[in-house]
């Protein structure tokens, strides 16, 4: 142990340590800006080939075809929203994951509690009401127009579905002083502009 201290003192012996744990941190930084532009630039090359799937391959209400499976926005404990804009109560969801359009309740595309500037109040509501097929355009809008930050989220995102349901899930753009909605009442968005900030 003696021996280890005085060799520690040498000046030489602290210029190799020095030396080498320059060279180390120089090699792992050069790595990690060589990993950071690769990855750059693979985003790039898949933003500019990544399109949005705008229409819907089936449509239940004028189809004999039958449907083998939908996704579904799962997480509502009452009310789901399954791909093709249908809104139902969680016990009118077949085994597929499709809502029964049969059901007295279901219905498509539907905006009930949603304002006009694409807020509502209840999220199933919200993803039924971006999956309207007018909706494309402003949709198409946002994604030319998202902010970076944003980018890795919805260039993961594969189709309109997808995009609705990432969308209308509550994001910063809905609270204000990061604990507070900014509209309790309409707090999940498809729209462009955030909620409204409603006086206290």
């Amino acid at each position: 142990m003696l021996v280890l201290r005085r060799l520690l003192r040498k000046r030489w012996v602290l210029g190799v340590v020095f030396g080498l744990s320059l060279i180390y941190f120089l090699t792992s930084t050069l790595k990690q800006e060589e990993r950071t532009m690769r990855d750059r630039t693979l985003l790039q090359v898949k933003d500019a080939d990544h399109r949005i799937p705008w229409k819907v391959r089936f449509h239940l209400g004028n189809s004999s075809r039958q449907i083998t499976q939908c996704r579904n926005s799962i997480q509502g404990k009452i009310l789901l929203t399954d791909e093709l804009g249908y809104v139902c109560e969680r016990n009118d969801l077949l085994v597929n994951g499709c809502c029964n359009v049969n059901a007295p309740s279901t219905r498509q595309y539907i905006c009930k509690s949603c304002l006009a500037n694409g807020c509502c109040s209840i999220y199933e509501y919200c993803v039924s009401c971006c999956l309207q097929p007018d909706k494309q355009p402003l949709l198409e809008h946002f994604l030319n127009r998202a902010a970076k930050g944003f980018q890795n989220l919805f260039t993961a995102v594969e189709d309109h579905f997808e995009l609705c349901l990432a969308k209308c899930r509550t994001s910063s753009q809905s609270v204000q002083h990061e604990n507070t909605y900014r509209n309790p009442q309409a707090k999940y968005c498809y729209g462009e502009s955030p909620p409204e900030l409603l006086p206290v």
